[in-house]
């Protein structure tokens, strides 16, 4: 997951946190052993990340002298093959902040998460983002961060357009959507990505809309009859010509832009983006709202990174569950999530961050939260196959495209 910027104009510091944080309870550190090094492999999120995670560590050896955290610092581009590299030489991290786990445990190279967690700390999660770090019922990650989806309005357009209410339904949506096109001077009433940076988080957003499914960790099904609902109003928006020109070939991250210059009535976006609004057009006024459906009911794409722990030689799973009780605690952990811009996945971090008003949106949706399938051995291929064929759905028939996208995705 790929993040940039922080939520708010400032984050409280981390260290301060730590000093208030003490150790949670958990195993004892390597009874007998004298002290344990951890080697701790992360992404990088933002030119922040490396110090806050030092600060984490700085904290967790002083509460624990004699256990050591060797961090090391990777970008998103370079941590797959860094990953695949140290584990062909014997040399995996202890600790890892990633993606995808099935094939580390399908390999049986990682702790179950009830390994590398205290009780208290495993019961603090919640449990949608618990169900998607299983793997056939199993546990094998800790969920670090969370990231969520809702409707970014722009109040001004909206009000200019006639548009009493933000939309709560697909044909509520349109039609707003419309309206909005209407005012003229290159505004759009829709912003709708589908470019190659993240077509499959569009897509999920429309085609579980409308009651659709990808599947699950056994069984991929882009081409489920039940996701030509949401792949036909999508074809419905762009056709009304109430989305950018081209959504085929329109990113993301370009499209957010148009928005924060006030040229976009709505767009799906997420919590960071709320940093961005303030540093580039804080006089942008707007709202987040959930994100309308084909009959209004609640949903919202969830994204999450995780925390797993590789069985390496030596006995080090009682410092990683020190670890790991340390860092989930909920003034240290709140700390690090709010200066990265993200949202908790336990209760109690959820609890803490509840008052910032530019965080309750995100945090309102987050029960409703669905994932992808990424514990299906073939999700990877299918992410792929959403990001170069998707787009197409501006031109091509619905079914076509969903079709195309199942092939590719099991051809690997």
């Amino acid at each position: 997951m790929k993040q940039t910027l922080r939520i708010g104009a400032a984050a409280f510091s981390v260290v301060a946190a730590l000093a208030f944080s003490g150790c949670a309870s958990g195993p004892s550190s390597n009874a007998g052993s004298g002290s344990t090094s951890l080697n701790l492999l992360v992404p990088t999120y933002d030119d922040k990340t490396k110090g806050l995670w030092q600060d984490v560590i700085t904290g967790f050896e002083a509460k624990n002298p004699t256990i050591k955290v060797n961090l090391e610092v990777q970008s998103w581009d370079a941590i797959d093959g860094v990953m695949k590299t140290k584990i062909q030489g014997n040399q995996a991290p202890d600790i890892f902040n990633g993606g995808p786990f099935a094939s580390y445990a399908t390999d049986d190279l990682i702790y179950k998460a009830e390994e590398i967690a205290s009780p208290g700390t495993f019961a603090d999660f919640q449990e949608s983002f618990i169900k998607n770090e299983q793997l056939n019922g199993t546990t094998y990650a800790l969920p670090l961060i969370a990231s969520a989806r809702a409707l970014f309005v722009n109040n001004t357009l909206l009000k200019q357009a006639g548009v009493a209410a933000a939309p709560k339904t697909w044909d509520e949506l349109l039609d707003a959507a419309k309206k909005i096109t209407s005012l003229g001077n290159g505004i759009k009433g829709y912003g709708m990505p589908l470019g190659s940076e993240e077509t499959q988080g569009e897509a999920a957003i429309w085609l579980w809309g409308g009651g659709g499914t990808f599947g699950n960790e056994t069984t991929l099904k882009i081409d489920d009859p039940s996701n030509l609902v949401g792949a036909e109003q999508m074809k419905k928006m762009i056709d009304a010509g109430v989305t950018e020109e081209n959504p085929g070939s329109m990113n993301r991250s370009t499209l957010t832009d148009v928005f924060i210059q006030g040229k976009i009535g709505m767009q799906v976006l997420l919590p960071p983006i709320v940093g961005q609004i303030k540093e580039k057009n804080p006089a942008l006024d707007y709202s987040i709202v959930p994100i309308p459906t084909k009959d209004g009911a609640p949903l919202t794409l969830g994204v999450a990174d995780r925390l797993m722990a590789f069985k390496n030689k030596g006995d080090k799973q009682s410092a990683i569950t020190k670890f790991m009780d340390y860092f989930y605690q909920a003034d240290v952990y709140t700390a690090w999530v709010k200066a990265e811009g993200f949202l908790p996945t336990t209760k109690s971090g959820s609890v803490a961050l509840s008052s910032l008003p530019e965080l309750k949106p995100f945090l309102d949706v987050l029960p409703s939260a669905r994932f992808y399938p990424t514990t299906n051995a073939k999700w990877a291929a299918a992410d792929a196959a959403f990001k170069s064929l998707f787009g197409k759905i501006q031109t091509d028939p619905a079914a076509q495209v969903l079709t195309s996208v199942q092939k590719q995705a099991m051809a690997g």
